[in-house]
């Protein structure tokens, strides 16, 4: 495993980082649990392989990932960084940091979090929350207290806005945030952010999977023969010098198998071929015709239109030529009878959750109407 500083906070970061978000679960009665056993071994084997950094969130998991961490962690804790977040939706009152806080400890069962988020901010949550409630000043006594090691946030909103918030709250040590070969809207806020002595950690490093088919431009872009579109994202985003690791939410132990052996190998994406990668991409303008993350906050649909799995088809054909994957695909969608936007009451509620600003309900109709004529 290759290893970056993780800015100024005096940690040495592996370049692939453990996102838990999608961690294997099982559904019993409408009830959901995790599958612990599969959790243990999936974790410990990224940690064996080198992974040292490893990414929860109070709800991921129907509220039940933390719990998950803290025990498959427990055994090697001492060897391993834990970073959770705090859902500011919930907090009303400077005493709901610590309330959240202490929750927090309790699921992951352990005396300190590493990397402790402020979850997925925007300005305005920034300036009507975080400054007004000055939770900046409830987490500074948190890392006094050795509760917490290092204050962070997560970060969804405009690119300028990222520098805002950094250059506001000066005892930010690390920033989470979107970055992929189909959305490099925030690489001038994340060189900001590693010039200010941030560490950085890109989201998405693989745009929510839609990177995952095999294509043609790892051969496009670099010459080489392989079709490995996911090899060619992840390496982009670790071959950054701004970015110190790439968060994947790994979802079985294939998928870490995979990405550790990509993140540990000797043949990387050096400095010219990520800039010849970018500059190829900037040519590519169909790119930023439709990006989904895949995040699904524009859930739940009252209707039960599955959003991101008709982008996903679409963006198969659109942006990756596979065009007769996303034909099967949505004729299987249609014949198995799911919502789609003939469905859609244009209640606009998905908009108002996306974080990427999608219209979403335009794009509904025009990635509907490309694929029903492939």
């Amino acid at each position: 495993m290759k290893y970056k500083k993780f800015g100024s906070t005096g940690q040495q970061i592996s370049v692939l980082g453990f996102g838990c978000m999608r961690l294997p679960e099982v559904e019993q009665d409408g009830k959901f649990s995790i599958d612990q056993e599969k959790v243990d071994e999936m974790l410990r084997f990224a940690a064996e392989q080198g992974v040292n950094y490893f990414d929860t969130a109070f709800h991921y998991c129907h509220d039940n990932s933390e719990i998950a961490v803290g025990k498959a962690l427990k055994p090697i804790r001492k060897d391993v960084m834990i970073s959770t977040k705090i859902p500011l939706a919930e907090v009303q009152e400077a005493s709901d940091y610590r309330r959240l806080l202490e929750t927090s400890l309790r699921k992951l069962d352990t005396d300190y979090i590493d990397f402790y988020h402020f979850w997925g901010i925007n300005k305005q949550v920034f300036d009507d929350k975080i400054l007004k409630l000055d939770l900046l000043s409830e987490a500074q006594k948190a890392k006094e207290e050795g509760l917490i090691r290092h204050i962070s946030f997560s970060f969804h909103d405009k690119s300028e806005y990222a520098k805002y918030i950094i250059d506001k709250a000066q005892i930010m040590e690390t920033m989470l945030i979107q970055y992929n070969l189909l959305d490099r809207s925030n690489e001038e806020a994340i060189a900001y952010a590693a010039q200010k002595g941030l560490g950085v950690v890109a989201m998405g490093p693989v745009a929510g999977g839609r990177l995952a088919p095999p294509s043609n431009l790892y051969q496009k872009f670099l010459g080489k023969n392989s079709s490995a579109t996911y090899e060619l994202a992840l390496k982009f985003v670790i071959a950054n010098e701004s970015i110190a690791c790439a968060l994947s939410g790994m979802e079985n132990l294939d998928m870490v198998k995979a990405n550790t052996a990509i993140a540990g190998s000797s043949e990387g994406m050096t400095v010219q071929e990520w800039a010849d990668v970018a500059k190829s991409i900037d040519e590519l303008k169909k790119f930023a015709d439709l990006y989904c993350t895949g995040c699904n906050y524009c859930q739940p649909c009252p209707q039960k239109i599955n959003i991101s799995g008709i982008f996903n088809m679409y963006t198969y054909h659109n942006v990756y030529g596979l065009t007769e994957l996303a034909k099967k695909e949505y004729q299987a969608h249609i014949k198995e009878g799911k919502p789609s936007y003939k469905d859609c009451i244009s209640c606009g509620a998905c908009e108002k959750r996306c974080p990427q600003k999608i219209k979403i309900r335009e794009k509904l109709a025009l990635a509907e109407e490309v694929l029903s004529k492939l």
